[in-house]
């Protein structure tokens, strides 16, 4: 089991950057591939980006492609996504999840899932 703990979000310009962290519990953190997912209101929850369980590997939705950066630092038991030139459309809460499948975009591939934080972009 792992349990995931999201921080970071906050209130941001448009153009501004922000970086969340996901905190993991557990010794097997290091073994499973994760994931951020975003949901904005009214909205489904969508894939943002992905790696492996190394780090080696990454994924990122067309939305994100060139903007936003995922990272993970197994020895901290933390994954991390660097956020740049933020755009309203941007706006949503934001979850961290885990997942044993590499390339993993469906939220069903995920399980978790931590309470979310909160991003808002304003124009």
């Amino acid at each position: 089991q792992v349990q995931l703990v999201e921080s970071g979000g906050g209130l941001v310009q448009a153009g501004g950057s922000l970086r969340l962290s996901c905190a993991a519990s557990g010794r097997t953190f290091s073994t499973y591939a994760m994931g951020w997912f975003r949901q904005a209101p009214g909205k489904e929850r969508e894939f943002v980006a992905g790696i492996n369980w190394s780090g080696g590997s990454t994924w990122n939705s067309d939305s994100v492609k060139g903007r936003f950066t995922i990272s993970r630092d197994n020895a901290k038991n933390t994954v991390y996504l660097e956020m740049n030139s933020l755009k309203p459309e941007d706006t949503a809460v934001y979850y961290c999840a885990a997942s044993r499948a590499a390339w993993a975009t469906r939220q069903y591939d995920y399980w978790g899932w931590g309470q979310g934080t909160q991003v808002t972009v304003s124009s």
